[in-house]
């Protein structure tokens, strides 16, 4: 594989941001850390979103060249599952998805010629677009965006919303809709797409993704500045704060095979 474009940017700066880039002579990946919906940290030094991309994008490097995606599943999932043994919370863990080291991953195999997509991502396969969002989040970010129309702050919008968020995952995560959360992933929320000629791997923090980073970049820009609170063609949970670079963190990998 030829890499011909990658890029990274954190919302706040670099060193809190939650997406993270992986390339090896096998793999190349684009990982998303999940925003946090409590205060709760496992390192205090980071967030809980940074600490779970900062674990996969490891364990990613040392990754055997002919894993499937089934063998990566299995492996983050008792990677992060031996960190919660570690700090003897594997039981609260259980029960407390939001409080869960919680990322998305989205990996192109080289040996394989597959990308898995295992989460909340998006990309781009041979000219062909494909993303894999949570099932819930289009009518939680609604209800967000018709209290900001209705004239309700953006912060208090979040707040309000949050909840709603919290019991989505505590029914569905791992259940209805996957991530890597050190509990068994729910596989038949998971994608594997093979791969003649040409990758695009993003994060979600490209709210239209395109063939080439500058086309992506200069989408995000003009979306910034027509709708900064995603709530109108866009819509999403979160929208931009004020003296942040933008809504979310934003990763992109381009390459050819």
């Amino acid at each position: 594989m030829t890499i011909t474009e990658q890029f990274i940017c954190g919302k706040h700066t670099a060193a809190d941001c939650e997406d993270g880039i992986v390339i090896t002579p096998h793999f190349a990946a684009v990982i998303d850390g999940s925003t946090s919906k409590t205060p709760l940290r496992l390192d205090a030094s980071m967030k809980n979103g940074r600490f779970a991309m900062l674990l996969i994008c490891d364990y990613i490097r040392q990754m055997a060249a002919d894993s499937t995606m089934d063998h990566f599943c299995q492996g983050i999932t008792h990677r992060i599952a031996e960190e919660y043994a570690w700090r003897g919370i594997a039981e609260r863990m259980a029960e407390h998805p939001e409080e869960r080291l919680t990322a998305s991953a989205i990996v192109y195999s080289e040996r394989r010629k597959e990308v898995w997509m295992v989460g909340d991502c998006q990309a781009i396969i041979d000219g062909k677009y494909y993303d894999n969002s949570k099932p819930y989040e289009h009518e939680i970010a609604m209800q967000r965006a018709t209290l900001i129309k209705n004239g309700m702050a953006p912060k208090e919008a979040r707040r309000t919303i949050e909840p709603q968020l919290i019991k989505a995952m505590l029914e569905g995560q791992n259940r209805q809709y996957a991530v890597i959360d050190g509990t068994p992933i729910y596989m038949p929320g998971t994608r594997i797409i093979t791969v003649a000629h040409s990758v695009v791997l993003a994060s979600d923090g490209y709210p239209t993704l395109l063939p080439t980073l500058h086309e992506s970049e200069e989408a995000l820009a003009k979306h910034l500045a027509t709708d900064p609170q995603n709530i109108t063609d866009f819509v999403a949970t979160k929208g931009l704060v004020e003296g942040n670079a933008s809504f979310d963190d934003r990763a992109y990998v381009s390459l050819n095979i």
